[in-house]
């Protein structure tokens, strides 16, 4: 399930999302499987180590002020932070992190306020599913936002009920050449339906064929929404990842997400397949939280849980490339 903040409006419920979506999963792992066979990423030899930045989305501090959610993540030891999506702001119980309608100055200033603390933004949600009748111009929006604030990536995603691939192709073209233009890459990642996979949302990609738009890899969202395997998913797109949304997921005993390493996804086997793409990638943390147990109701609860997924993933990575670091 997707934590607070990230489902964006009219997605129906999750009985019907799940059955909706069971039809559409064989279709998809049909489609995976064709791309596997084809070998579309990098596999084999290694070549240089990837430069993973590991951030904590202000997410899992919804229920605080966003600058109780900075202060907060740089205490649990983060030096990046990507922004999303709202933040309970005295009587304001969702207050967005930049409105989609905020001139460029607020995510200038928001900027300044990231670095002045010691952490760097890396990514920003977009509030908005590509092909929502206002997709371009908010999109558009967004990426002029994310220029002002010094913020490399702007995230979207499709509605759970499946998107409009070919919709999708022809806003990405006109955002491509905008986004470059601003320095900013256009990343989208998977939220069920159509585009739940990374080989879906990386043959949409390739068939815009602009750098401006990347894929953003949520493992997290490919087993939960249509109980794939991510492992071989990221495997047939790597090639075109440019950052990921970390959060883990279990199944059993209880079907949920949850922190990085508390899951059933094997992390080494992940980020294995992108550990030297000679990139530089985002891995920033969307789910921190235990399963099982209720979230954290303070915001030291929550520094806690941070601090161990950045904790994770430090030792992950790191472990990655000890090897070639070491010879």
């Amino acid at each position: 399930m997707e934590p607070r903040g990230e489902l964006m409006p009219s997605t129906p419920t999750d009985l019907h999302r799940r059955a909706w979506l069971g039809n559409t999963a064989a279709g998809l792992a049909g489609s995976l499987s064709r791309n596997a066979r084809a070998g579309s990423c990098a596999q084999g030899g290694r070549g240089k180590p990837t430069t993973f930045q590991i951030a904590c989305m202000t997410l899992p501090y919804s229920q605080f002020p966003l600058q109780r959610a900075l202060t907060g993540i740089k205490s649990a030891g983060y030096h990046y932070v990507a922004w999303g999506t709202t933040h309970a702001e005295d009587a304001r119980r969702d207050e967005p992190v930049i409105a989609a309608d905020a001139p460029t100055d607020r995510a200038k200033e928001l900027g300044v306020r990231c670095r002045d603390m010691g952490l760097e933004p890396l990514l920003m949600f977009s509030g908005i599913y590509p092909e929502d009748p206002k997709g371009l111009e908010v999109l558009g929006k967004r990426i002029r936002q994310a220029a002002a604030g010094g913020v490399p990536q702007v995230l979207t995603f499709g509605h759970t009920r499946g998107g409009n691939r070919k919709l999708w192709v022809e806003r990405f073209k006109q955002l491509g050449p905008l986004a470059r233009d601003h320095g900013v890459t256009l990343v989208v990642k998977q939220h069920g339906g159509e585009t739940g996979t990374g080989v879906a949302c990386a043959e949409i990609v390739r068939e815009v064929n602009d750098p401006g738009i990347k894929v953003n890899y949520d493992a997290g969202n490919v087993m939960d929404y249509l109980d794939v395997d991510p492992i071989p998913d990221l495997r047939s797109c790597a090639g075109e990842v440019h950052s990921f949304c970390i959060k883990d997921h279990r199944n059993a005993p209880r079907d949920e997400d949850c922190g990085p390493g508390l899951g059933e996804i094997d992390h080494y086997k992940l980020l294995g397949l992108v550990a030297f793409t000679g990139r530089t990638i985002p891995l920033c943390c969307e789910n921190i939280f235990a399963p099982l147990l209720p979230r954290p109701r303070t915001a030291d609860g929550v520094d806690a849980m941070a601090r161990r997924a950045r904790e994770f993933l430090e030792i992950v990575t790191q472990g990655l490339q000890a090897e070639v670091k070491s010879s």
